[in-house]
C-alpha cells in the first residue's frame, strides 16, 4: 500500500475516533426521525399480519420494527414514509 494513503487512512481513523470520544466535532450529521410503525399501522386500522403483507415484509420483521428492536431502513423507511404521509395513496399503489 501506498505510504501516503496509508497515512491518510490511519488520519481518518484516529479522527473518527475523536469524533466518536467527542473530543471533535463532526464536519456533517444528518439526523433521519424515526418512525414510529406502529400508529402507522394503527391509523390505517390494519392488523400486524394485514400491514406486514401490505409492506411485504415478514411478521417478524414488524413486530420488531414495532417494538423498536430494529428499525427500517432503505427502502422500507422510505416506503413507510410514503405511507405515513399519503396513505390513501399509498393503499391504493400497494393493494393488488
Amino acid at each position: 500500500m501506498d505510504k501516503e494513503l496509508f497515512a491518510d487512512l490511519l488520519a481518518s481513523i484516529k479522527e473518527a475516533g475523536r469524533i466518536s470520544r467527542g473530543e471533535a466535532p463532526a464536519s456533517r450529521s444528518f439526523f433521519v426521525e424515526e418512525q414510529d410503525v406502529k400508529s402507522i399501522r394503527e391509523r390505517l386500522s390494519l392488523s400486524q399480519n394485514e400491514f406486514a403483507r401490505l409492506m411485504r415484509v415478514n411478521i417478524r420483521t414488524l413486530q420488531n420494527w414495532e417494538q423498536r428492536r430494529r428499525r427500517p431502513t432503505g427502502p422500507a423507511a422510505a416506503l413507510l414514509q410514503i405511507v405515513a404521509n399519503a396513505p390513501e395513496a399509498a393503499l391504493k399503489a400497494l393493494h393488488p
